[in-house]
């Protein structure tokens, strides 16, 4: 390939980067217009908060256990190192309260939440079902969109407070059968060390990991084309997307965390 060719090969992919990013921008700008604007469908967003909680609970209730149970396993080998095992509980505690149970309620509905979403709009859009709303003086964006992005935003901070618990549950039942701890005591000494930081900081990263998952699934199935393979690349692309997004908004929140911590 010439450098004439390659240059505009570059230019060209590089002018399809800025138009990415300047959709981006406006479909994010017109969904909180839309938000605050006109009637809320409210309806469908109870609808929806429940399909993605139901999607999400038998997933999410056995991820967490099993997180929870393998996490206490491992770490009790470099514990019994000092002799401190009791510290078990409040080092489980802290760990999946500060970042696993958000996280892991994130990845988990960024995969099952996120694709549907992608999916389900995109073959909307596909078999023109959205442009039969805006025909028929129904508005799609407010109806689809705005919906789902805050059905996210509100299920998955409830989704992770789940997961938090049945993921303390799966410790406890490790160190019990281990240390014959009590659940009273296991308790205790697990909620020992956290504070309102710590439940104030999950809370505002599954807020943030919820906005994210079902924003960019909705953008991705808006705005999909060429058929049923626009609908499989619009799913793909909202769960790679929103995954890797929510890995940046962990480093960020972690680190605001940390200077009020200090």
């Amino acid at each position: 390939m010439s450098a004439k060719k390659k240059q505009h090969v570059y230019s060209r992919s590089l002018d399809h980067a800025f138009l990415a990013v300047y959709n981006a921008y406006v479909f994010f700008i017109r969904f909180f217009r839309e938000t605050f604007r006109g009637r809320m469908e409210f309806q469908e967003m109870v609808k929806q908060c429940y399909a993605i909680g139901n999607k999400s609970l038998l997933l999410i209730s056995l991820t967490g256990f099993i997180t929870g149970m393998v996490f206490t396993k491992q770490s009790r080998p470099s514990l019994a190192e000092f002799g401190a095992t009791s510290w078990l509980p409040s080092l489980v505690a802290i760990a999946i309260v500060r970042a696993l149970a958000a996280l892991v309620t994130a990845l988990i509905s960024a995969g099952k939440i996120g694709s549907s979403i992608g999916a389900e709009l995109g073959s909307m859009r596909v078999t023109e079902q959205i442009d039969a709303m805006e025909v028929s003086a129904v508005n799609p964006f407010k109806f689809l969109v705005v919906t789902r992005v805050l059905a996210s935003t509100i299920t998955i901070p409830i989704l992770m407070f789940y997961c938090t618990l049945v993921s303390l549950m799966g410790a406890f039942l490790n160190v019990t059968l281990n240390e014959g701890t009590s659940f009273i005591a296991f308790f205790e000494s697990a909620f020992e060390q956290i504070t309102f930081l710590d439940i104030g900081t999950s809370v505002a990263k599954s807020v943030a990991y919820g906005f994210t998952i079902g924003i960019v699934g909705c953008y991705q199935g808006y705005n999909a084309s060429k058929g049923t393979e626009g609908v499989g690349k619009a799913a793909n692309s909202a769960v790679v997307i929103s995954m890797f997004l929510i890995f940046i908004e962990e480093v960020i929140i972690v680190q605001v965390s940390n200077y009020f911590r200090v």
